[in-house]
């Protein structure tokens, strides 16, 4: 099974305003970008994926999401990121009904191919799963097998309200770069301590933040 993986992102102005005290307002645009950007190309280097689908509305990550070999679709305006998600995921199984169908965080920049593709491996086994994030109250993705509505409930303790919706926990060790999403200066430390991608490293090195970046 290929999956087509969904990548939600916020407008770059509006993004990662808990990296406050981290990043200033002039770096944390070019930090959420180099975040989606280090994530697609991680998606797109899976042999489990088929293609990536970015759900924008921001002009500057759409044409550099694009350019990496992203498709993009536009965010249903106001309904926030689970309706942007049902969206996608809608626009998705209209092209390729029996599309296998996983959401996926934009701030994974550790993100390995090979982690990836073994949870999408572990997520075909059930008709719905998800992944918690690394502190174990969130989700980092979210997986609907063929003919499956994903169903997202991102947000507040999603981990909570995913396992209530009827999704599985996917159990895996040693996939701590699928994990660890990147919302405060801690998250970003322990991302840095994984290892992140190019475009992330090279944001970072403006940062006052102790570890080697890069991968």
């Amino acid at each position: 099974m290929r999956w087509t993986v969904v990548v939600p992102l916020k407008p770059l102005a509006r993004a990662k305003s808990r990296l406050a005290d981290t990043a200033s307002d002039g770096l944390r645009p070019g930090l959420a970008l180099a975040f989606a950007q280090d994530t697609v190309a991680a998606v797109l280097a899976c042999a489990a994926v088929l293609d990536v689908a970015v759900v924008t509305d921001d002009v500057l990550a759409g044409r550099e999401l694009a350019a990496l070999g992203a498709r993009v679709v536009p965010e249903e305006p106001g309904g926030g990121l689970n309706a942007a998600l049902a969206h996608a995921a809608a626009v998705v199984r209209s092209r390729s009904p029996e599309s296998a169908v996983a959401a996926l965080n934009a701030d994974l920049p550790a993100l390995r191919p090979t982690e990836l593709a073994r949870v999408l491996d572990a997520a075909t086994e059930f008709p719905r799963s998800f992944l918690p994030d690394a502190a174990a109250i969130g989700t980092t993705l979210l997986a609907a097998s063929p003919g499956r509505e994903l169903l997202p409930a991102f947000g507040t303790e999603s981990r909570a309200r995913h396992r209530a919706s009827g999704a599985v926990e996917i159990g895996l060790d040693a996939v701590d770069s699928v994990r660890q999403d990147v919302d405060t200066g801690d998250d970003l430390r322990a991302a840095l301590a994984l290892g992140v991608g190019p475009r992330t490293a090279a944001v970072a090195a403006h940062l006052l933040l102790p570890g080697p970046p890069g991968r």
